[in-house]
């Protein structure tokens, strides 16, 4: 895989949109009172689901340099 691309792919951005909602579901989850622990691993479920669909993109050809 080159570089040339820098990340700026659909399958990247797409996962990192997904690791991004799993870390604000994660971060507000622990900031209510009583902290919401089913929440919070939802959170971290969506991080870890993250990656998943970058592989499962990379897969498809989503993250190729040739248009």
């Amino acid at each position: 895989m080159s570089g040339a691309n820098h990340g700026n792919t659909p399958a990247a951005w797409t996962a990192v949109v997904v690791a991004l909602l799993g870390f604000v579901v994660g971060g507000v989850a622990l900031m209510v009172d009583p902290a919401s622990w089913p929440i919070f691993w939802v959170g971290i479920g969506l991080v870890v689901g993250s990656l998943v669909v970058f592989v499962v993109m990379d897969k498809l050809g989503f993250n190729g340099t040739s248009h």
